[in-house]
């Protein structure tokens, strides 16, 4: 489930007990994570805050970015989106995310900011 096009898998009749396996994430001390649904939701929250903030400054840079086109026609520029798109999706696996995220995640990332700078444009 790591590389695009994910790999064609039936889905699992299984009954698993919960929780399943054991936990994969270590943190520097040695302590891993998570003994509850409720501790990996808490972890997820404090991530979801930082990309916010990450992305508001995106946000700047794009709108930073409209400074230097003349048109809206100069906005959209499909070979740029898809090197930045698949600079994402080739560079995935060495942070160990699944390729699959990195590609839907830029897609609507640079979808929207396109749609962004054709506001202010």
């Amino acid at each position: 489930c790591y590389y695009d096009p994910l790999p064609s898998i039936p889905p699992s009749t299984d009954n698993r007990t919960i929780p399943w396996g054991k936990p994969t994430i270590q943190y520097a001390n040695g302590t891993t994570c998570c003994s509850s649904l409720d501790q990996v939701r808490e972890q997820l929250n404090t991530i979801d805050a930082q990309l916010l903030q990450l992305l508001s400054t995106r946000a700047s840079y794009v709108r930073e970015a409209t400074r230097y086109k003349a048109t809206i026609a100069d906005v959209n520029v499909p070979s740029r989106n898809q090197e930045v798109i698949q600079g994402a999706v080739d560079a995935a696996p060495s942070v160990h995310l699944p390729q699959i995220v990195a590609k839907k995640v830029y897609e609507g990332m640079i979808n929207s900011s396109v749609l962004f700078e054709e506001c202010i444009v």
